[in-house]
């Protein structure tokens, strides 16, 4: 195995290790290390420690011990250079000893950018950057868009039958879709900061908006995801304990950005749906598509409002992903620089 191959395994590993800590860290991006001793074993692994403890590279160190000098240190995000909650993670790899760091990604942080990089060169460690970039920029997207846009990254979901209808004419919705795609939809709620609704969907449909997973997939330290909604709730409805906002949607992404909301979901409904996507401002598109036809054009669509005249207009974005939950079908789409974005 080519030194290149071993370093992108050993950066998949730190990409598990993130993914193990992202429910339990936002507004801190989570970052996943690996440090390989010059002889090549044990290898030791850490992540972000929750919203307050230490970072991926300092947990990871602390569990080397002496084996981290002469080390090669994999970790996700650059480590940083400044003082924060913890101290910068550049002097805990310095101090260490160790002889080389492989980075997947430069952290956009103003407070970083770069810096931590040279930090490290300048100490006399081997520095490589890039190593499983595009793996480890699609992990944390919602961090990067949020440190680049001070907006949260906005994830639009969307459920409906193959002939994108997503409720009958009756106004019947439940279930659409099938338990396996109504629990993938709960780990995007559980991934997100703040799911967003507009007050037409609580009023009609009174929904929890919790995300509602085993045990086993909600960590220690698991919040809920703030509960959103585009006008006011009645006290009695399920979603409160939950927050109103009111004004234009950019405005209240800026809101939501100062707040530290680094994903929200858009969960509906359909008046909803097409506001925000009209808007350009949907960074994810995930439709869960049933193997179910109205068979007509009288049941309600995804969106609620005009669309594109011709079709020149219409929005064409990348499918991203597209796999099998359960019976139905889950897609991905992202917009690509066509599609405006």
């Amino acid at each position: 195995m080519s030194e290149h191959d071993t370093d992108i395994e050993r950066m998949e590993l730190a990409v598990e290790a993130a993914a193990g800590a992202r429910r339990v860290v936002s507004p801190r991006p989570w970052v996943g290390c690996v440090v390989v001793p010059a002889g090549g074993q044990p290898l030791s692994v850490g992540a972000t420690d929750g919203r307050r403890g230490a970072h991926a590279e300092v947990v990871a160190l602390a569990r080397a011990g002496a084996t981290a000098r002469g080390a090669t240190l994999y970790s996700t995000l650059e480590p940083c250079s400044h003082q924060g909650q913890t101290g910068p993670c550049t002097d805990a790899v310095i101090a260490a000893g160790v002889a080389r760091v492989v980075v997947g990604l430069v952290d956009p942080d103003p407070r970083v950018a770069g810096e931590g990089i040279e930090r490290m060169r300048a100490a006399g460690i081997d520095v490589e950057v890039g190593v499983a970039a595009d793996r480890v920029a699609e992990q944390l997207a919602p961090y990067l868009a949020h440190r680049r846009t001070g907006r949260p990254y906005v994830v639009l979901k969307l459920a409906a039958t193959l002939d994108g209808r997503t409720a009958a004419p009756d106004g019947t919705s439940q279930w659409i879709t099938g338990a396996e795609a109504r629990l993938d939809a709960h780990r995007l709620r559980a991934d997100s900061d703040a799911v967003l609704v507009g007050s037409g969907t609580v009023a009609a449909d009174d929904p929890a908006l919790t995300a509602r997973l085993p045990d086993d997939e909600l960590p220690p330290g698991f919040e809920q995801p703030r509960r959103i909604v585009l006008g006011s709730a009645a006290a009695d409805r399920k979603v409160h304990p939950a927050t109103e906002m009111r004004g234009p949607l950019p405005d209240v992404l800026d809101e939501l950005g100062r707040q530290g909301v680094l994903q929200v979901l858009v969960e509906g409904g359909a008046g909803v749906a097409h506001a925000v996507h009209a808007a350009g401002l949907v960074d994810r598109y995930v439709l869960y598509l049933a193997p179910a036809l109205f068979g007509g054009d009288d049941g309600r669509g995804l969106f609620a409002g005009t669309g594109a005249a011709t079709l020149a207009d219409a929005w064409r974005g990348r499918v991203a992903a597209c796999r099998a939950v359960g019976a139905d079908l889950r897609v991905d789409l992202v917009p690509t620089p066509e599609s405006g974005a």
